[in-house]
């Protein structure tokens, strides 16, 4: 586990941090192969998914050890997971990340209110800003949900974690704040524990139910345990 410094900033990633493929469109998807229409399932099957995808060590590009785990765990038998997690990767797409992770948005507000100067960096597609936004759980100054000082979308600065640069984007905003003293909160070990340790960040990886393997970070079960920084 990592050693926590005094943590003066908190850096968010988007996906299974602040929103979830919207299980409300994959249950009824995945329902046609057997799954399960039960929406709480379809939310732990991401962090399922996630593990498996940190275990197996992918990139950003290959989601297959995250899909198979998923359809897995939502019930789909396992003669048809095959096709499942075909169908899965066709259409979990960019714009589907938008189901906000229950009481994330509370969270950012709470931690705003309390004076912690907050953000996010997210591998994304270019949209990643307008969906937080829609979806009332940030945004950049004032809106409907809590006010962010940037919202760094991989596609839009041309850098993509597990490369530490993204970081770079985002630390202008942040003067005057040692890179130890920023906290960075996501949910794979590769992508976001690995690379906010090369930028010198100071890694929390949300892990609901410890599915995820062992790694150098401040394992979390919800943003509302940052409430005590």
């Amino acid at each position: 586990m990592q050693m926590r410094s005094q943590i003066e900033a908190i850096l968010f990633d988007a996906g299974g941090v602040l929103v979830l493929p919207d299980p409300t469109v994959l249950a009824p998807l995945l329902e046609f192969y057997g799954a399960t229409a039960s929406i709480e399932q379809y939310v732990r099957a991401h962090y399922l998914g996630m593990a498996a995808k940190s275990r197996s060590r992918s990139l950003e590009s290959d989601w297959s050890a995250y899909n198979e785990a998923y359809v897995r765990h939502v019930g789909v038998p396992e003669a048809d997971c095959a096709v499942a997690s075909a169908v899965l990767a066709r259409t979990r797409s960019a714009h589907l990340w938008r189901y906000p992770v229950a009481h994330s948005a509370a969270a950012l507000m709470a931690l705003h209110d309390a004076g912690m100067p907050i953000g996010v960096v997210s591998n994304a597609s270019g949209q990643i800003e307008e969906i937080l936004l829609r979806s009332g759980v940030c945004q950049v100054g004032a809106g409907p949900g809590a006010p962010m000082r940037c919202i760094i979308d991989s596609h839009i600065v041309g850098v993509a974690k597990p490369d530490p640069k993204i970081f770079d984007f985002a630390l202008p905003f942040f003067p005057g704040i040692e890179r130890a003293n920023i906290a960075y909160v996501g949910d794979s070990v590769m992508m976001d524990v690995e690379g906010s340790l090369a930028a010198g960040l100071t890694p929390y990886l949300v892990d609901p139910d410890g599915d995820s393997p062992a790694c150098n970070a401040t394992v979390i079960g919800s943003l509302k345990e940052l409430l005590v920084l």
